[in-house]
């Protein structure tokens, strides 16, 4: 792997060889290099990102691939681009499928404000794009959202009255982490270790 391209403050070009264990140093240049661009709050997703990017080469078209990791901040977007040289276009599968059939652009599509797939002279980049304004960033609210919404559904709850919304909506949320650390422990994770690392994720976020 190499550095990055300096014809440019805030663009970076890392050719690598697409093996299981380069995605470890992939993540590792990502994060050194958004904090280098004073970015870390892309870390988290562009990480995830990237993972699941160089893991679809390494699945789809093969292991030891040539392949080139860009990413470009620019205006309110951090644009990450994973180059390979199959003409190959990935296809996002139905939300039913397992993980042995798409999870990968599931995930990015969950992840991006937008992405896709752009043929190039020596083959493809598969491309998305992550919003740099952290206000612009309600993803997370509104996925927390959902799931509410649909837990509240299951239980048979009440319906909303506006003026206690906020009070229920936080006794649901409560409920919801309770049965997550219920599952947790079922199945003998460690529901103290899962409540720090969350904790760790919307420090940073927030930060």
């Amino acid at each position: 792997m190499s550095g990055h391209d300096n014809s440019s403050q805030l663009r970076s070009v890392l050719p690598f060889l697409a093996e299981p264990a380069v995605v470890r140093e992939l993540r590792r240049a990502v994060r050194g290099q958004l904090a280098e661009w004073h970015l870390p709050a892309f870390t988290e997703e562009a990480e995830l990102a990237v993972s699941e990017l160089a893991a679809n080469v390494i699945k789809h078209v093969g292991r030891g691939t040539a392949a080139t990791l860009v990413m470009e901040a620019a205006g309110e977007r951090l644009r990450i681009e994973l180059h390979d040289e199959s003409y190959r276009v990935p296809v996002l599968r139905s939300a039913v499928c397992d993980d042995e059939c798409g999870r990968g652009l599931s995930l990015l599509a969950d992840l991006a404000v937008d992405w896709g797939t752009l043929l190039t002279a020596t083959g493809k980049a598969v491309w998305c794009e992550l919003p740099a304004n952290p206000g612009m960033r309600t993803r997370r609210v509104q996925r927390a959202d959902a799931a509410l919404t649909k837990y509240r559904r299951d239980v048979d709850a009440p319906p909303l009255l506006r003026s206690h919304s906020a009070q229920i909506l936080e006794e649901s949320a409560t409920c919801l982490i309770a049965d997550l650390l219920h599952w947790v422990a079922a199945r003998g994770g460690d529901p103290d270790g899962l409540l720090d690392r969350a904790q760790m994720h919307f420090e940073a976020d927030a930060a």
